[in-house]
């Protein structure tokens, strides 16, 4: 069994179809891939993105998607402008925090959106946003569970079944998960948190790799050899590290 997996995206279309290509040129058209969200904010191309991974799907392509917590925020948007994600570190809504709203409202043709007032910026955004869009991503499912790996945004609380997991956690944990050594049953592969390079820590792999701050966005192979990280050399095998304490 083989399986691919991508990190976050960020709106930037060209990294996802580079990502896409390297999985192609690894495990066939047909390869299995999991996208592990954050899909959209800060990048360019918010709305290309959602399409295309769409449009893939639609198409018979086996891609699953699970939602990050940027994702979860446009459609609460639409339903609500003025919701507050209860876990975002600034208690002000989607648009008023900086996290890549504004961009993301402007690749559906809104621009200035933090000019505008917030009944007419709602306005707008319902009539931009195409409802299949909003469905989509309020839809994605918050993990995915292989043989080889468990496929979540942020992590997982240690010591709790996954059925037991709040959705929350799975969208937007740090601690206690990133700090945790011990062995949670499969390997979690999941992003959130940028590191420079995707990076196996033996009991998770952390494939975020900072396309929100202009780095890549990684594609990586599972199998029963262990972990790969897709380049346009080839595969590289993903080596465990020791972990280290985290920085301040």
């Amino acid at each position: 069994m083989r399986i691919h997996a991508i990190g976050d995206v960020h709106g930037h279309l060209d990294g996802l179809r580079r990502a896409h290509e390297r999985v192609k040129a690894d495990g066939g058209a047909d390869a299995q891939v999991v996208h592990i969200g954050d899909l959209i904010d800060r990048g360019p191309d918010s709305r290309g993105v959602v399409q295309f991974l769409m449009d893939g799907q639609a198409a018979g392509r086996d891609w699953i998607v699970v939602k990050g917590n940027h994702d979860h925020e446009l459609p609460q948007f639409l339903r609500d402008p003025r919701w507050i994600a209860p876990r975002a570190a600034q208690q002000n809504p989607w648009i008023g925090r900086d996290v890549g709203a504004a961009e993301t409202l402007a690749s559906y043709g809104i621009e200035n959106a933090e000019s505008l007032s917030c009944e007419d910026l709602h306005e707008q955004a319902l009539r931009a946003v195409p409802q299949d869009h909003a469905l989509w991503l309020a839809g994605l499912p918050p993990w995915h569970l292989t043989p080889l790996a468990l496929f979540v945004h942020a992590g997982i609380r240690p010591g709790v079944d996954l059925r037991a997991q709040i959705e929350d956690d799975l969208m937007w944990l740090r601690k206690p998960f990133l700090d945790d050594p011990r062995d949670h049953g499969v390997l979690v592969v999941h992003g959130h948190t940028p590191v420079r390079r995707a990076t196996h820590y033996g009991n998770r792999l952390n494939i975020d790799s900072g396309a929100a701050q202009g780095g890549p966005v990684s594609a990586v192979r599972l199998d029963a050899e262990g972990a790969w990280l897709l380049g346009d050399d080839g595969p590289e095998p993903l080596i465990p590290q020791p972990r280290r304490a985290r920085p301040c």
